[in-house]
């Protein structure tokens, strides 16, 4: 089991999405095309504007990711969704290094607001999370509040981001 570090190493990600990190059954972050940062650079459990943890990621980007040639020919932008995702895959991360047992699901979120884009002249994408709530009860779940920034500027805010973590998900 991993115990929480404050920033971790983009091998360190890959090995989380191999299911070396949390051991089997638990979480893992996704693949290669699908994990949406390269290293996380600070994460605590006592930060962040509600003091019940702060997580913060980071994406380079690069011409060539494979969402800019279909997204949209001609007019390549990064998936709105894509950054949604990254919020979660954040937040599902900081809730097995704070303990959790079972695999990450995302449950919703409150409110999503779109303001800019992410597009293929940019450098890196930050994905901020202030947590609100840490449940580690039977069912392990974060509430959080997710930012996404490309290159310093505040592009998506997203409330109330829910993860929760399940030791059994045949029924979910």
């Amino acid at each position: 089991m991993c115990t929480m570090q404050s920033s971790y190493t983009r091998e360190e990600l890959l090995a989380c999405s191999r299911g070396e990190m949390f051991g089997p059954g638990n979480s893992q972050l996704p693949a290669p095309n699908m994990l949406m940062m390269d290293r996380i650079t600070i994460m605590n459990d006592d930060g962040g504007d509600f003091g019940l943890g702060y997580i913060e990621a980071e994406l380079d980007i690069h011409p060539d990711l494979w969402f800019f040639a279909c997204h949209f020919p001609g007019d390549p932008v990064m998936p709105g969704c894509l950054g949604l995702d990254a919020l979660w895959q954040t937040l599902g991360f900081f809730l097995a290094c704070s303990g959790g047992p079972g695999r990450g699901r995302a449950l919703g979120v409150g409110e999503v607001k779109f303001t800019g884009q992410v597009l293929p002249t940019a450098k890196k994408v930050t994905y901020k999370i202030h947590m609100k709530r840490v449940v580690k009860r039977r069912l392990f779940m974060g509430i959080g509040d997710g930012y996404v920034e490309v290159d310093g500027r505040l592009i998506y805010e997203a409330k109330d981001l829910k993860v929760g973590l399940f030791t059994d998900t045949s029924g979910f």
